[in-house]
């Protein structure tokens, strides 16, 4: 193993507090803001845990009887709003009079400057011509304030004006302006002001979104036999197996033992789908000729739909399903379908909604509910997360000579997900947006990433380290709600830490205000001495490889159908949010791991040495106390359990000074990323299959074989000490075994007659005896299971 890096001088990844200015509680429960209420309720589920952002905005509905060109005799209508120095413009309609556009348009109170907004209606441009159509202009101190959840402003008709604003002129529009907060509901589909450089398709790529998952159940095929299935070649029996097709997902079952037309398997494939089933369940019997060559012997095609739907263990009935041969027409190519029923499987499918933990890791799950609704339970609590700003990010890509990035940040938590807009051009973003999510289970977490848009249809340059058109990764956060102290807000600002193949790299921090609000404490208690999964999960177990399985197609399924949306939350994005490589190898992670391991037995190993030095009387007041304590505990035997909860309890009751006052991050040195070697991270960011030169592999496999072959040797070791307590009574060391067997005999006759406070005195008293009384040779019993023989004589 090589050795680690020098580490450098590294930046703060710890979590830091914030103070920022949140929404206002007021004494009759409300919150104020923007010159209305907000009612209780809302106050206590929406928008107090970001600070409130004013906007203008400009609803542009319709316009009618505009005039048309003298020349063309038609109009193809716009408009313009213009707030300053930014200007909106909407969609152009084409020999229309009387268009709709139903657009709005956010114009943030900071950026303003002008005291009127003025609103133009104007034809598309062609050279040598005037557009102007008309215009209404709006005094901003006669523009409402609107906060919800008072209901949406009506739209009015506004007669155009000249350039002067004197005389009115032929046409109508219908406008809506108002003073507005982001918890409007036109904030998501609105144009906003500071996105003006962006323009067509993406326009689309900004929006704050909400997503929902697809719901993903196991598909289980329990193949059990076949009939009456015959080869081309009828000569000779064939050995047969069936291979199942769903979608991009492909298993096949072990080859039929016996040669026969009458094969049975009685096999369970599993796979994943997802709702509205877009798939078929594609099954073939297949005979195995040679190695590389196999024979179709049927196929028949099932849609997903016509199979039961398992909300239990009970058992599913099995069907007979007919299959379809091929063969050969009169023409060479020429295929046709012949329905052999003779021919049949027998099979039993079943979809099992038993839970959603599909497209998680077992290590972040932040839903555990059943996939079906039928079994859901009510809801333990709500968590609300103001995701606010970022700070000191890094640039991620170049535009016109100078970085910049266009961020924006995704949150996940159950099934669904969230995308705040771009803020674009700014290495310090601020978003102010909050979400609220139904809280089934406390022990599960959310999941937070920023990133990169580099979709917004201009001419930028990734930076180093991204891939061309994918969204750059900046940071992850991760926090797990039962860390969380209930009905407390968290306001914290988040390193964002990206590994990358030159080491460790703080690409900025993420502010954050979270709230986990408890709606029943006692349904919270009875959680925590329930099973996490639903019953069939445990009644029906998978495979640690088919988990593995299952969590890969179920990603690809999540990806793929997220990235149908409008607009699309790209693979990149599901992939980094769902930790995809989490299962790949690294040498980091092992060595993390590995003093993980350490770490955990750290405080036996302290204990241990505590009570080496209490027996050789390092200390001997100590000593004493030890030696008068066991004493009383011998008298009073019932005393030892009591002690014992009592003694864990003070421990708990004097950590509690101790325990954390933020909630748990990434630590840097848990991962073992601050000292890494730096090929070491080249090889954790290598693709797969290796991309390296073949010097490089050949180095990095032998760093490897050095790396295994210590575990193997620490395996082997814990394997040799299990199979000598094994070999006490197996009789492997005829002698040894007959040693222990008086050895087992004199002592049940010695403990029957010998009260048990005599024994575990006596004990005591020679663990605990002095270091004078002490030989520095192993003790008879150490010398005995040294020698007993073990299985690794056998081995090759």
């Amino acid at each position: 193993m090589s050795s680690p890096a020098v580490p450098k001088p590294q930046e703060d990844y710890k979590l830091k507090d914030m103070k920022p200015q949140l929404g206002e509680r007021w004494p009759h429960g409300g919150l104020r803001g923007g010159g209305g209420w907000i009612s209780s309720e809302r106050a206590t589920s929406t928008y107090d845990l970001v600070q409130q952002m004013f906007y203008l905005y400009v609803r542009v509905e319709k316009a009618k009887d505009l005039p048309t060109n003298p020349v063309t005799g038609n109009c193809d209508p716009y408009v313009e709003v213009k707030m300053g120095n930014y200007k909106g413009k909407t969609q152009h309609f084409e020999k229309k009079s009387n268009p709709e556009w139903k657009q709005v348009f956010a114009f943030s109170k900071d950026k303003i400057q002008s005291s009127t907004l003025e609103v133009f209606v104007r034809e598309r441009e062609m050279v040598g011509r005037d557009d102007y159509l008309g215009k209404v202009t709006f005094d901003m101190n006669e523009v409402p304030t609107r906060v919800p959840p008072d209901s949406p402003l009506a739209p009015q008709w506004y007669r155009l004006e000249d350039r002067r604003g004197e005389t009115k002129v032929k046409g109508e529009i219908m406008l809506a302006v108002w003073m507005g907060t982001q918890a409007d509901e036109a904030f998501p589909e609105a144009w906003h002001s500071d996105a003006a450089s962006v323009h067509g398709e993406g326009v689309f790529s900004i929006r704050s979104k909400v997503y929902v998952s697809p719901k993903l159940w196991y598909l289980r095929v329990n193949v059990i036999e076949a009939q009456d299935v015959e080869p081309d070649d009828r000569s000779q029996p064939p050995q047969a197996f069936v291979k199942v097709h769903v979608g991009n997902q492909m298993l096949k079952t072990k080859l039929c033992p016996t040669r026969t037309t009458n094969p049975l398997w009685n096999e369970d494939l599993i796979f994943v789908v997802a709702e509205p089933f877009e798939e078929q369940l594609v099954l073939t019997v297949e005979n195995k000729i040679t190695s590389a060559k196999d024979e179709i012997m049927g196929k028949i095609y099932l849609p997903l739909n016509i199979f039961e739907r398992r909300l239990d263990h009970r058992p599913v009935h099995s069907r007979w399903f007919n299959l379809e041969k091929f063969g050969f027409g009169a023409l060479e190519g020429d295929k046709r379908h012949e329905h052999k029923f003779s021919s049949r499987v027998h099979l039993r499918v079943s979809l099992e909604g038993a839970y959603h933990v599909l497209d998680e890791s077992t290590m972040y799950v932040s839903d555990v509910r059943p996939t079906a609704r039928q079994l859901w339970k009510n809801p333990i609590g709500i968590l609300e997360v103001g995701i606010l700003s970022a700070q000191g990010l890094l640039p991620m890509k170049t535009k016109d000579g100078r970085g910049t990035t266009d961020a924006y940040c995704v949150a996940k938590y159950g099934q669904k997900w969230v995308r705040t807009r771009t803020i674009i051009d700014s290495l310090s973003p601020k978003w102010n947006e909050q979400y609220t999510w139904e809280v089934y289970d406390p022990c599960t977490v959310i999941t937070l990433g920023v990133f990169d848009n580099c979709h917004l249809g201009g001419h930028e340059k990734p930076g180093a380290g991204s891939g061309a058109r994918n969204d750059s990764r900046i940071g992850k956060v991760r926090i797990r709600l039962s860390t969380l102290e209930m009905d407390r807000i968290y306001t914290n600002s988040y390193p964002l830490l990206v590994l990358q193949s030159s080491g460790l790299k703080k690409m900025g921090e993420l502010q954050l205000a979270v709230r986990f609000t408890c709606l029943s404490l006692a349904h919270i208690i009875y959680l925590y001495g329930h099973p996490l999964l639903p019953k069939m999960h445990y009644l029906q177990p998978f495979t640690v490889n088919q988990l593995d399985s299952l969590r890969y197609q179920a990603m690809n399924i999540v990806a793929v159908r997220l990235g149908r949306a409008e607009p699309p939350l790209r693979k990149e994005v599901v992939e980094y949010m769902l930790d995809v490589d989490s299962h790949m190898w690294s040498m980091r992670r092992s060595k993390a791991n590995f003093f993980r391991i350490v770490s955990l037995f750290s405080g036996v190993i302290s204990m241990s040495r505590w009570l080496g030095e209490v027996c050789h009387w390092k200390n001997p007041v100590t000593s004493v106390l030890v030696h008068v304590l066991f004493f009383i505990l011998i008298c009073y035997p019932e005393l030892i359990l009591p002690t014992a909860f009592l003694y864990m309890f003070l421990i708990g009751i004097w950590n509690f000074r101790f325990r954390s006052r933020h909630p748990p991050h990434m630590d840097t040195k848990l991962s073992w990323a601050e000292a890494v070697h730096q090929d070491e991270m080249d090889e954790e960011f290598d693709t797969f299959p290796t991309s390296k030169a073949q010097d490089v592999v050949r180095m990095r496999y032998d760093r490897l074989r050095s790396v295994a072959g210590r575990i193997q040797t620490v395996v082997g070791d814990i394997a040799t000490q299990g199979e000598r307590f094994q070999a006490l009574l197996s009789w492997r060391d005829p002698r040894a075994t007959s040693l222990f067997l008086i050895f087992c005999l004199n002592a049940a006759v010695v403990l029957y007659v010998t009260p048990f406070r005599i024994i575990a005195l006596l004990a005591g008293i020679v663990w605990l005896r002095h270091p004078k009384f002490r030989s520095k040779l192993p003790s008879v019993p150490s010398n005995f299971f040294r020698r007993l023989p073990s299985r690794a004589d056998s081995m090759l």
